[in-house]
């Protein structure tokens, strides 16, 4: 069997970068680019090297956009008095489309994990710290994932906010057992939003 060059494996290797891709998938897909897809490859490269140019965080709920304020925090209709915690900006994309927020967020941008070696230093505790201070929230709205995970960082936000004056609340638990935000209908969302809990 003919081996991969340099370039193709250093490609396959590339793209097992993308979550639930492991070297299999990788393979198949650096093919189908390389043989019938070398237009799209091209728009791929192009379109990601734009994005990696462009693309920054916004400085206050730490989001994905390519202005230094993203358009949900920039909208003056929103509420400010409420700060969802999300972990990943697609998250923020299911609310939307949910239409069951109108306040504002705040993105982890990861989760603790205990199990995996994962604290506070993988999530961005000192941003959202800096968002709070001299800010008009009152209500802290926790919409971690329903995993091991999730809830670990649900307790460990709760801990953290447990002597400030925020009304602390998460996800009510109409939300499946090991469920991500992202793969949730809009309708449970709704629901969950509508029925959080208090926590503190």
């Amino acid at each position: 069997m003919m081996k991969p060059t340099n370039a193709l494996n250093r490609l396959i290797k590339a793209l097992t970068v993308l979550p639930n891709v492991g070297p299999k998938s990788a393979q198949r897909m650096a093919y189908q680019l390389l043989q019938n897809k070398r237009d799209g490859a091209e728009e791929l490269l192009n379109a990601l090297q734009q994005a990696l140019q462009t693309v920054r965080h916004c400085r206050l709920c730490n989001t994905l956009c390519e202005d230094e304020v993203c358009s949900v925090c920039a909208d003056p209709e929103r509420d400010p008095a409420r700060l969802m915690i999300v972990h990943m900006p697609v998250d923020v994309a299911s609310m939307e489309a949910a239409h069951c927020h109108d306040g504002l967020y705040f993105v982890l941008m990861g989760q603790i994990s205990p199990a995996q070696g994962m604290d506070l230093s993988h999530i961005a505790v000192d941003k959202l710290v800096a968002r709070l201070q001299e800010s008009a929230v009152t209500e802290i709205i926790i919409a971690t994932n329903f995993t091991a995970e999730g809830d670990a960082t649900a307790y460990v936000l709760s801990e953290l906010f447990k002597d400030l004056p925020y009304r602390v609340t998460r996800l009510a638990r109409g939300m499946p057992l090991g469920g991500e935000l992202e793969y949730v209908d809009a309708g449970t969302l709704a629901q969950a939003v509508y029925e959080r809990r208090q926590m503190k």
